[in-house]
This record gives structure tokens, C-alpha cells and sequence, in this order.
């Protein structure tokens, strides 16, 4: 399986070392390269891998993934390590402070590698991968109750534990079938099946009791009862 890449960074020299590591690992292909974001922009849906500096002119690395669409496997190409935690809090896949050691390049690598091998495959998906302590974890739709955002980090509780992953809540929400799952509050997204019952603004899961938002409550309502709700 090979892996397409993009190179985004101002410096002639820094992309001249990434394009040479490129070559060097036999699964990845360049397929383009861009001094700034917005000429990248047009390739940036179509590859697997963005390997992308953070001070940039006109738009700086960090604020063009918050508008991007989830798609390609994000690595951070940096001097500044100061970003690091907001970088992973953007769901970035890796986080890579110049001057880069090969190995380390290539450890990255292998992450956006094993990333598309699990996300590898066709027809309707029973599940989605998280990261979660260091590790690549599964995580089946049916077990998902509901997931609450903390901050930069979501927590999903399962039927078996909760589990604190390094995702946004918008980047969760793209990801989760509407026809499973509703977003009920800014801060909570539930399991339409796992919905016990509901109480005014209160939604009683089993687990937990979840409140509906103000703002939501209409809309949110018509989408869980639809036209299931018995009449005389």
C-alpha cells in the first residue's frame, strides 16, 4: 500500500531534506509540494499525507487545519515544539521538531500507514479508530453511548469504559453517522439507539443523564421521535 504525499513549508531547504526522506521510504509518493497552504490547497483533499510546517506567510500551518476538511493524515514539520499539544489537539497524527532525524521521520510514517491499513476497506463501516493513551484503538458504533468534549480532548463512554482520545469534538461529530448518532448539546453527541427515554430537556441514556440544549431541544427532538411516536 502506498501512501501520497504533500510537502507545505516556506523553506527551499527544509523541503529539499522532506522531499529526500520521501524517496527514501518506499511506500510514500510526492505528489506535489508548496511554499505556503493555499497553494497546497487543491491537493490537500486528494492525498493521504500532509506534511506541514506552522510559520508560514499568509496562513500559518495550524490555522489552515482547523479549516480543513478531515481527510488527509496531518504531520506537523516544526522548530517551534511549543505547538505540540494544540497540534494534537487538532487531530494531528504527529508532531515533528526540525532538524528532523530520518528515524523519527520514518516512525511517522509507518503511524500514517498503519492509520489508512485500519481504515482500509469498503462498504458501510461498523466502527472507527481513535488515538487513546499512545495507542491506535477500535471503537464499534454500537458500543458508543455518547461522547462528551473536555477542552482540547473528547471522552467517549463506551458500554465498557470511557476512553479520553486526542480528537476535536467537530472532527467526531464528521466522522459518526447522523443516522446513528445526534449532536444534543456543544459539548455532547449520543448514541440515537442507546436513548432510553426523555424527560423535558433531559435525556436519560441508562448511564448517564444528558440535558438537551436550549437552542436544540426542537430539532432534536423531531430527529429522535421522528414519526415513531404512538397517538390515539
Amino acid at each position: 500500500m502506498n501512501l501520497t504525499c504533500v510537502v507545505i513549508d516556506d523553506e527551499p531547504v527544509a523541503r529539499k531534506v522532506l522531499k529526500e526522506f520521501i524517496a527514501d521510504v518506499a511506500f510514500l509518493e510526492l505528489v506535489g509540494e508548496a511554499e505556503d497552504p493555499l497553494q497546497a490547497l487543491p491537493l490537500a483533499g486528494q492525498v493521504d499525507v500532509l506534511f506541514l510546517d506552522i510559520n508560514m506567510p499568509k496562513i500559518n500551518g495550524m490555522d489552515f487545519i482547523r479549516g480543513l476538511s478531515p481527510g488527509p493524515s496531518l504531520i506537523m514539520t516544526t522548530a517551534y515544539p511549543a505547538h505540540a499539544a494544540e497540534a494534537y489537539g487538532l487531530n494531528v497524527l504527529d508532531y515533528l521538531v526540525k532538524p528532523i532525524a530520518f528515524e523519527r521521520f520514518l516512525k511517522a510514517c509507518n503511524k500514517a500507514l498503519e492509520w489508512k491499513t485500519l481504515h482500509a476497506g469498503s462498504g458501510p463501516q461498523d466502527h472507527f479508530f481513535v488515538k487513546c493513551n499512545s495507542q491506535i484503538e477500535k471503537v464499534l458504533y454500537d458500543d458508543l453511548v455518547y461522547a462528551e468534549a473536555m477542552m482540547n480532548y473528547v471522552m467517549l463512554y463506551t458500554t465498557a469504559r470511557k476512553m479520553l482520545v486526542y480528537v476535536t469534538m467537530k472532527a467526531l461529530e464528521e466522522q459518526l453517522p447522523a443516522e446513528r448518532f445526534i449532536k444534543v448539546h456543544k459539548s455532547f453527541i449520543v448514541n440515537r439507539d442507546k436513548i432510553k427515554s426523555i424527560d423535558g430537556h433531559v435525556l436519560d441514556m441508562g448511564s448517564a443523564r444528558i440535558a438537551i440544549s436550549q437552542s436544540l431541544r426542537e430539532k432534536v427532538i423531531q430527529e429522535i421521535v421522528r414519526d415513531r411516536m404512538l397517538r390515539r
